[in-house]
Parts: C-alpha cells; sequence; structure tokens
C-alpha cells in the first residue's frame, strides 16, 4: 500500500515538473520575444528597414524553432515583417498557454 502510495506521488511529482518547466519555457521565450521586438521597433521609430545582421540571424533562429508550420517558410525582409511574424509567434504562444491551463 505505501508503495503503491509512493510511486503515485513520483508521478505526479514528475508531471508537475514537466508542467513548471514548460511553463518557464514558454515565459523565457516570451521574454525573449519581447526583447527582440523592443529592438525591432528602436530601428522602425529610426525608420531603419533593414535589420543588423546579428538581430536578423536571431530573428531567422527564432522563426526556425517556432512550432508554427507557416513560419519557416516566411523570412522577413524588413523590420516590420520581421515585427509581424514576432506577433505571431507571441500569440501562438499565448493562445497555447490558455489551452494548457
Amino acid at each position: 500500500m505505501i508503495e503503491q502510495a509512493n510511486i503515485a506521488i513520483e508521478r505526479m511529482s514528475e508531471r508537475e515538473r514537466r508542467l513548471r518547466e514548460m511553463k518557464y519555457a514558454r515565459r523565457n521565450k516570451m521574454r525573449y520575444i519581447d526583447k527582440l521586438l523592443n529592438e525591432l521597433e528602436m530601428l522602425n521609430l529610426a525608420d531603419q528597414r533593414e535589420m543588423p545582421r546579428g538581430l536578423s540571424v536571431a530573428v531567422d533562429q527564432l522563426l526556425e524553432d517556432s512550432d508554427v508550420e507557416e513560419m519557416v517558410e516566411r523570412k522577413p525582409d524588413s523590420v516590420i515583417e520581421a515585427m509581424d511574424l514576432l506577433y505571431d509567434i507571441q500569440d501562438s504562444l499565448m493562445f497555447n498557454q490558455i489551452e494548457d491551463e
């Protein structure tokens, strides 16, 4: 009886740990997207249309890592396009968060 209770507790603990990891991973990704969006907004306010190489690489990597299938095919040609794509990714993360809760 005690052994079964221990097994049940271990399973619940593992499940809670996985959920916590997913939650923090999503928060960290959203925080990173916010940082990139802030940099893009600064470029947009300065009327810059092209992204610096480092920022472009970061956005491309985020698009490749995204769970949104259509994102991989769309490469941004401008600051505005990159912002739109990052907002789409952020929306999908928030939508998935609501479903998970």
